[in-house]
Parts: structure tokens; C-alpha cells; sequence
């Protein structure tokens, strides 16, 4: 049986540390940051690391619907979506996470976009 990529970076502790990283960079990030401006963020980084671990063959697991409802009425764009996956990619790097490993966890994020990302209207 193969060891996951949740298992194989050590588990929570790991992909906490990355999430808390990641949300560094996100509050610094003139585009991204003001989506969080109102948010309580240790309950945000909470859900999210929960998130990413589920990603990586962690334990926890959220909906397409739970997914579709926390973003519902943000206006995320695509640029929005894309600048996520820089970041994400570079936090993931920063803790040792192997390329082929990150390209992996991106796949699922970019799974998620239709999710996450509002069309315009028409």
C-alpha cells in the first residue's frame, strides 16, 4: 500500500505550517488579501488545513456543495484562482515538497475551480 502525500510530509503538523505560510502570503497579496479582510482567520487557516490535508489523503474530506457555498457571492475570478495556485505552489515548495508532489495537490485544486471561481454574467 503506498504511503500518502498527507503521510509522506508528516501529517497535520506539516500541512498546518504550510497553510499558516500560505496565509502570509495570501494577507500580503494586494489582489487576494482583501477577500480576507473581514474573516476570522484562525477558524479560515482551521478549515483550510483540514482542506489541504484532505488534498494530500488526509483524513478530513469537504463537498463540492460545501465548496461551492463557503465561495458563493466573492467574485473570484480566474486571475483570483491562478494567483492561489502561485502561492500555494510556492508555499509548498518552501516547506520541501517535491515538484512532481505539488503538481499533484495543484490537480486537485485546479479540480475545484469551477467550485470556487463565479463566471461573469453574460
Amino acid at each position: 500500500m503506498s504511503q500518502s502525500l498527507y503521510e509522506k510530509y508528516g501529517g497535520f503538523a506539516t500541512v498546518s505550517r504550510i497553510v499558516m505560510r500560505l496565509y502570509d502570503r495570501i494577507l500580503d497579496d494586494d489582489d487576494l488579501g482583501p477577500f480576507f479582510d473581514d474573516i476570522d482567520m484562525p477558524k479560515m487557516i482551521d478549515h483550510q488545513t483540514k482542506f489541504v490535508a484532505s488534498l494530500m489523503g488526509g483524513p478530513a474530506s469537504f463537498t463540492d456543495a460545501h465548496l461551492t457555498g463557503a465561495h458563493r457571492g466573492l467574485a473570484i475570478t480566474d486571475a483570483h484562482f491562478d494567483r492561489l495556485g502561485v502561492l500555494v505552489s510556492d508555499s509548498l515548495g518552501e516547506f520541501g515538497v517535491a515538484p512532481e508532489d505539488a503538481d499533484a495537490i495543484l490537480v486537485q485544486i485546479e479540480a475545484r475551480r469551477p467550485m470556487i471561481v463565479k463566471a461573469p454574467a453574460a
